[in-house]
């Protein structure tokens, strides 16, 4: 593929995906437009809860620890299964375990934010 192509179909695909933006904003946006005077009320006066700032913070950071401490641990993990995998290939499944294990980190993280926004 040489440069120019290669700019060809950048462009080709930047501009695909701008059309796609925005023929989803004109068909998805005027119903978050179109919110009661209540609802809306209701809204702003939950988010001025000092207390419900903090908790809203603590999913996040929960979840964000998760994910962190995630990816991360499936760098390491999956660094040094696709060695043992290049070396000896009938362990494959088992080092696929490992990995899934690593993914559960995230797992535990979205259901702890859950549990605290459900305490809310």
């Amino acid at each position: 593929m040489t440069v120019t192509t290669f700019k060809k179909r950048l462009k080709m695909s930047l501009i695909v995906t701008a059309g796609l933006l925005a023929l989803t904003a004109v068909f998805l946006a005027p119903p978050l437009f179109a919110a009661e005077t209540p609802v809306a009320a209701a809204a702003v006066t939950a988010m001025s809860d000092p207390q419900l700032k903090w908790v809203v913070i603590a999913a996040a950071v929960a979840f964000s620890v998760g994910a962190l401490s995630a990816g991360i641990a499936i760098s390491n993990v999956g660094s040094a299964a696709m060695g043992a995998i290049s070396e000896k290939p009938e362990i494959a499944s088992q080092a696929l375990i490992f990995i899934a294990l690593a993914e559960g980190l995230v797992v535990f993280g979205f259901i702890t934010a859950l549990m605290i926004l459900g305490k809310v």
